[in-house]
């Protein structure tokens, strides 16, 4: 029975990603952009089945209770509960795809058909296409007594095909079995040449291509039925990092082991035979609560490539990050830093490039002894990992936490750090029973006054791919205290030093939670009806049950709580008495970019904190990571964090409003045009573009004064 008080963390996962299913739908969205959301509303899902469902399954199979704060589930109770809210969401999902996005595709000239709507010259063009190009990668897999059934890899697409073939030794026809594989290295979407003049593209599913020339691959065969598949398997894998000796190695045999990991869910075409399904379950162990039948492609994730066509008036405005206000692009970034002590970056509608020419810069300077540095997720050929190599090779005292748990990223991190490691880096793969999760860079380096040391602190990871993507914090500042606790943050997590006594850093596991409800708890003993409090929180999550109580307890002493919160969100103020519940406001916001910054403000009576860093309110965040919150001191940052978490807060065209328990009001209801202007985003993107035109401007009227005054000085 659900706890009214608290959302269950799963459900409120699933209602979130049901908020970015409903993006799909929203016509105000540029229609490949519609298409997008229906591509990672599929990806969120194969996580939640791979990590969450599989841990939920895994407690059903061991008969263990499901207690939480949120209620009391038994894991079977959960299962029913979200499997019912799976099968509305992926129902509404391909209702989506048929009904909204395909015809819409169609008027604007972009049309996805199936083998049999293609024209005969369109089928004999397509079977060439197949014959060169596909049919050479295919490789068939009878299953029979010699041909066990093989090892179905995880997310793959794959057709079972049924036939009626002739025995080689008795000559008498069967039934039997085969798969064939959809090869990743071909495209999902085929384009078809058009036999119309419109202009139309004619793209068709690898897969209907495939199933409709499998008379090449099995030959001599009565093709009686071609049915697609897909698994996804649990790869919420755990290792016992306390009784090994290499954690990398106890790593890659683990990632080599998970291909035959247990089946979490099996998907299949609409259109298979009980015959098929059942033989399906069968040999993959899968249940019929596990099987899901889908009325169109499977894995609509694909969706990607269509919604990566060039097509401007499908797509957003381009929104190029722009040149940092703060950052003089004639001065190294050591010298920017120098200058103003502090300095903030808002990604990305600020570039990342000056955190990369910050360890480019690093790598060749003579005068930089040691580069520290935590890396989370890095993108395939990162320039983080491209310069940091060229210091080690330089001599440099190179050292990484390297985070190779990071999950789904294991293998790209892997192969990076070894990369590190033999240029002479010094890499920590992670620390046991923890997850390095905070973002940390510490530049050491010799100056005539003595040892100086410069740092980044960021809410997002160092990545130039996702910081194009995601909206994050960057933070550079020579602050000594600063930099002292950075390094010994680092003594902590490369060496067996104890946490020191920070000063200005608040880490997690040590003492993060702890602090937050201490400025939760002082919120609410300054607050009073006459001056109440304010607290002001924009995170990814927050499902920590005991910081949830604290904010509770806060508005019943009338502190006024403001909660910009992406995902997963387990409060529920309507539960409360009105009086209390209407001080906490919940917001979300769904755009373009993946909101991913975290920040902290507590008015504290007048003497506000501000604080920035990569820490979410869940307990794993809280308990089981290395997580750090900085403090945010400048006057001219502080203003700009409130700009932007007020910007969040009026959003009324992107921005999600809790108006009843796991419920948020919804913006896509023709009334779109009213609220564009409260766009959060994209009025960010505006007020940092005016701002460096401002700025810019302001530079051309000095230099003008300059010449002018050089000149008349001249003429004298």
């Amino acid at each position: 029975m659900e706890n009214k008080y608290f959302i269950n963390r799963d459900i409120s996962w699933l209602e979130f990603n049901r908020r970015v299913l409903d993006e799909a739908t929203d016509c105000g969205n540029p229609l490949l952009e519609r298409l997008k959301f229906l591509a990672i509303f599929s990806s969120n899902l194969d996580e939640f089945f791979m990590v969450r469902m599989a841990a939920i399954m895994r407690k059903e199979a061991d008969q263990e209770n499901l207690v939480g704060n949120d209620g009391t589930y038994t894991p079977g109770e959960l299962l029913e509960n979200l499997d019912e809210r799976i099968r509305e969401l992926v129902e509404k999902q391909y209702r989506y795809y048929r009904d909204d996005i395909l015809p819409e595709l169609a008027e604007n000239g972009i049309r996805i058909a199936s083998y049999d709507e293609l024209s005969g010259p369109q089928q004999t063009a397509a079977h060439l296409l197949f014959e060169r190009e596909i049919l050479p990668v295919l490789t068939p897999v009878g299953v029979d007594p010699s041909h066990p059934f093989p090892l179905v890899p995880n997310l793959g697409l794959e057709l079972l095909v049924r036939l009626n073939r002739k025995n080689r030794k008795t000559g008498k026809r069967s039934e039997s079995f085969a798969i064939v594989e959809v090869p990743s290295v071909v495209p999902r979407f085929i384009p078809v040449e058009s036999d119309q003049e419109d202009g139309t593209l004619t793209f068709v599913p690898a897969e209907e291509l495939i199933a409709n020339n499998l008379a090449s691959l099995f030959l001599g065969c009565e093709i009686l039925e071609c049915s697609a598949f897909r698994i996804s398997r649990d790869m919420d894998f755990s290792i016992d990092e306390e009784s090994i000796d290499d954690l990398l190695s106890e790593m890659q045999i683990t990632l080599q082991r998970k291909a035959k990991r247990i089946v979490v869910r099996l998907e299949v075409a609409e259109s298979a035979t009980a015959k098929t399904r059942t033989f399906l379950q069968k040999k993959l162990g899968a249940t019929e609560e596990q099987t899901y039948s889908i009325d169109g492609p499977l894995n609509l994730k694909n969706l990607w490539e269509l919604a990566s066509l060039q097509v401007p008036e499908l797509t957003d405005d381009p929104m190029p990050p722009l040149p940092p206000l703060r950052i003089d692009p004639n001065l190294s970034m050591i010298e920017n830093i120098r200058r103003r002590g502090s300095l903030m970056i808002h990604h990305p509608y600020e570039s990342f490039d000056p955190v990369v020419r910050l360890l480019e810069e690093a790598a060749e300077d003579p005068d930089v002894l040691a580069i520290k540095q935590t890396l989370y997720r890095v993108s395939g050929n990162s320039p983080i990992v491209n310069a940091l190599v060229k210091a080690a090779r330089n001599g440099k005292q190179v050292s990484v936490l390297f985070e190779i748990k990071a999950r789904f990223d294991e293998e790209n991190n892997i192969r990076r750090a070894r990369e590190l490691a033999e240029a002479g880096a010094h890499v920590v793969y992670g620390i046991a029973g923890l997850k390095v999760h905070c973002k940390a860079l510490l530049i050491v380096r010799r100056e005539e006054t003595g040892i100086r040391r410069y740092v980044h602190l960021s809410t997002g990871n160092y990545n130039d791919k996702t910081a194009r993507q995601y909206t994050d914090l960057g933070y550079f500042s020579d602050d000594p205290l600063l930099a002292s606790d950075v390094a010994g943050l680092f003594n902590v997590i490369t060496g067996f030093s104890d946490p020191p006594h920070w000063h200005k850093l608040i880490v997690a596991p040590f003492e993060l939670k702890n602090r937050i409800i201490y400025l939760i708890d002082r919120e609410a003993m300054l607050s009073s009806r006459q001056n109440p409090g304010h607290i002001t929180i924009k995170v990814n999550a927050i499902i920590d049950y005991e910081v949830i109580e604290h904010l509770y307890a806060a508005a019943e002493r009338h502190v006024k709580i403001d909660l910009i919160v992406r995902g997963i969100c387990g409060l529920n103020p309507y539960a409360l008495p009105e009086k209390v519940g209407k001080n906490i406001r919940v917001v979300g916001i769904l755009d373009r970019f993946l909101e991913h910054s975290r920040i902290y403000i507590f008015k504290n009576n007048g003497s506000p904190e501000y604080f920035m860093g990569s820490s979410d309110l869940m307990p794993r965040n809280l308990k089981r990571r290395i997580e750090l919150l900085f403090p945010v001191e400048q006057k001219e940052l502080r203003a700009e964090l409130d700009m932007i978490v007020q910007t969040a807060l009026n959003d009324k065209r992107k921005g999600r409003v809790l108006n009843g328990a796991n419920s948020y009001s919804c913006t896509s209801d023709g009334s779109t045009e009213k609220y564009e202007k409260t766009r959060s985003q994209y009025a960010l993107y505006e007020y940092y573009k005016t701002r460096l035109k401002r700025e810019r401007k302001r530079i051309r009227a000095e230099r003008k004064k300059l010449q002018v005054y050089s000149s008349v000085n001249d003429g004298k």
